[in-house]
């Protein structure tokens, strides 16, 4: 199963009606857009998709929607950011029937962060819980895991099959690689440098980039596979000022602002976010323009 998780796998924004309710007709449209534009898995419930802000019960409403629309095209990930092993279980454990093919999973972080062996225990905890591979978020600043326990983890809980790596540090991701074994996954959440990260060998991507430039980001796939660095660099230079543009705070909302300019209607982001100012419209329609995705 884990190799069917490589490539451009963007993680869903989630549509909220002007009241802040799940907008299910519009999670089912963000699907379609999506493969359309040829990704290899998508998942939902991320940080992009504010899954910070879900309940458990939204969490399944929304997993299930994304994988009854995609109707096993592609494999789909559903995530968990939550603080305690008790809900992380139990949110795993809600969606476990609706045939995802990997859960993302933050490390705990709120204010107390865990030893390095009470975050294996943790994620040994889940594994042997839930029984669906685990991919690690690896992305809050202040309970960061070093390269060294990722691995140790994965070497001793098998259910843990892989690392998203995030926060723009392409030393970790690299590091991670060298050290990989044979059957883990590494994938890029380092969205201004995807290029390096899949010219490193990383296993794919699951980063905000993706979902508000997939065609873009399939095509610089592509390059990197067939060896083609020139066409990936140019990508590249055209995606890094959609980066500059989208990253902020209001990541969420930007992300949703670049994919509504495309025609996927992606909502309102969940309060108190704010949406994207002014001056971030504006930026993020230039570099669209600039990739060719609107006129």
């Amino acid at each position: 199963m884990t190799e069917t998780l490589f490539g451009i796998m963007p993680p869903m924004t989630t549509p909220f009606d002007a009241d802040g309710e799940l907008d299910e007709p519009a999670v089912r449209a963000q699907v379609r857009w999506l493969l359309d534009q040829g990704v290899h898995g998508v998942a939902a419930g991320g940080s992009t998709g504010e899954g910070h802000t879900l309940d458990a019960d939204e969490l399944r409403r929304l997993v299930a929607t994304v994988a009854e629309e995609s109707s096993g095209r592609v494999p789909v990930i559903a995530g968990i950011i939550v603080d305690s092993t008790r809900d992380a279980i139990r949110r795993g454990q809600a969606v476990a029937d609706l045939g995802v093919a990997a859960l993302q999973v933050t490390p705990v972080h709120y204010l107390f962060r865990p030893d390095d062996d009470a975050m294996l225990t943790h994620f040994r905890a889940m594994a042997d819980a839930i029984g669906l591979p685990i991919v690690i978020y690896n992305v809050v600043p202040w309970s960061y895991l070093a390269p060294e326990l990722l691995h140790r983890i994965m070497r001793e809980v098998p259910g843990v099959i892989g690392v998203k790596q995030s926060a723009g540090d392409l030393k970790l991701l690299a590091d991670l690689l060298i050290s990989a074994g044979p059957t883990d996954r590494i994938f890029s959440a380092v969205d201004a440098l995807l290029y390096p990260s899949f010219a490193l060998g990383a296993h794919g991507a699951i980063a905000a980039i993706l979902a508000a430039a997939p065609t873009a980001c399939v095509a610089l796939w592509d390059a990197v596979q067939r060896g083609d660095h020139a066409t990936a660099r140019e990508l590249h230079q055209r995606l890094l000022p959609l980066w500059n543009a989208m990253v902020a705070d209001n990541l969420p909302a930007c992300t949703k602002h670049a994919q509504t300019l495309q025609g996927c209607l992606a909502g309102y982001p969940r309060a108190p976010m704010p949406a994207a100012s002014a001056q971030q419209q504006q930026a993020i329609e230039q570099a669209l323009r600039g990739l060719a995705a609107i006129d």
